[in-house]
């Protein structure tokens, strides 16, 4: 137990320096004393299982290596902050890329063997259907402020396309439906979270 104790402490303690953090700032981002950071640099303590997630969190290393002897200097890093925040753009625009790739074919395939070139309404309707993927993985990834206007871009462009999608029937009074669903966006984006 006294190796893990020590593991733990040399390694806290070198990615904090490594970062160019005082014990103090490592505290206060977990939301603990300086003395509790200065006991678990000196092997004293280790903490709960949820500070050390936390403290790999922090750092863009695995809990395992937080533990482990490293005194060969490699980390095993599963990823930093900003390369993981890249990827999830990535692999968001990535799906957001696919509905329209879809749209697409699904035109082609209109427009040479049907012969029709009303289809283009595809379009129209890929722009909320890209707004429904952007938002399942702005939820999946927790950004909560832009998660309130990808919903307000996903009711507005839902509107504009019932209207485009039923323009003989002049639709125009779907966009009053819009104004209370802004409004109860807007109210909604600005509830006190815990």
């Amino acid at each position: 137990m006294d190796k893990l104790y020590d593991n733990f402490a040399k390694n806290v303690s070198t990615l904090r320096s490594e970062k160019k953090m005082t014990q103090s700032e490592l505290a206060s981002k977990l939301n603990y004393s300086d003395k509790s950071v200065s006991k678990w640099e000196r092997g004293e303590s280790v903490p709960p299982i949820e500070t050390l997630k936390a403290i790999a969190d922090l750092f863009g290393v695995t809990i395992d290596y937080l533990i482990s002897d490293n005194g060969n200097g490699n980390l095993d890093k599963t990823y930093t902050p900003k390369e993981n925040s890249k990827n999830k753009i990535i692999i968001t625009l990535l799906a957001v890329i696919l509905v329209w790739f879809i749209a697409i074919v699904m035109y082609f395939y209109a427009v040479t063997l049907l012969k029709d070139y009303g289809f283009w309404k595809l379009f129209v309707g890929a722009v909320p259907v890209s707004f429904v993927v952007l938002l399942i993985f702005n939820c999946i990834w927790g950004k909560t402020k832009l998660t309130f206007i990808i919903i307000s871009c996903l009711v507005w462009t839902t509107l504009a396309a019932i209207y485009i999608f039923f323009i003989e029937n002049n639709p125009w009074l779907i966009f009053i439906i819009g104004i209370p669903l802004q409004i109860g966006v807007i109210l909604w984006s600005n509830l006190k979270r815990k």
